[in-house]
């Protein structure tokens, strides 16, 4: 199993995307939420859920300590009980892993998708949850800086 560090650039997905039909589009989330590493069974916990998904998500946040930017930089473990949704936590992470606390809480994620068109490329209840994807990820951001 790839490790996300292993995931296209989030431009380079968009360049991607912009160019595939409906399934073909359904297809690299997948391939997305298939690219993701492994996050442990014993993370997935009523704590490490995000409210308000279709399908279960987890979200954990892990720290690494970055002694050249003498500071801290978060990565995001995740996973979900739907394939579709896994791809979806994983653009979602593509915005955000691996930065400072400070970057990702200055970030808009929102923004960052709208190239993908969520909204309508999937149906309500898909997309429902990103807004709570994104919330839990901010919230984390702003709790280490």
């Amino acid at each position: 199993m790839a490790a996300m560090t292993d995931m296209p650039a989030l431009a380079d997905l968009v360049e991607e995307y912009e160019f595939l039909d409906a399934d073909d589009r359904y297809r690299l989330l997948i391939d997305l939420g298939r690219a993701l590493e492994p996050m442990p069974d014993a993370l997935k916990t009523d704590a490490t859920m995000v409210r308000g998904c279709s399908a279960a998500v987890w979200v954990y946040p892990t720290v690494l300590d970055d002694d050249l930017n003498n500071g801290r930089r978060l990565h995001f473990l995740a996973d979900s009980n739907a394939a579709i949704t896994k791809g979806i936590i994983a653009l979602v992470l593509l915005t955000v892993q691996d930065q400072a606390p400070a970057t990702i809480a200055a970030t808009d994620i929102a923004a960052a998708l709208e190239p993908f068109d969520l909204r309508n490329q999937l149906s309500s209840n898909r997309t429902q949850g990103i807004p709570n994807m994104i919330a839990l990820i901010r919230e984390t951001a702003s709790r280490y800086s």
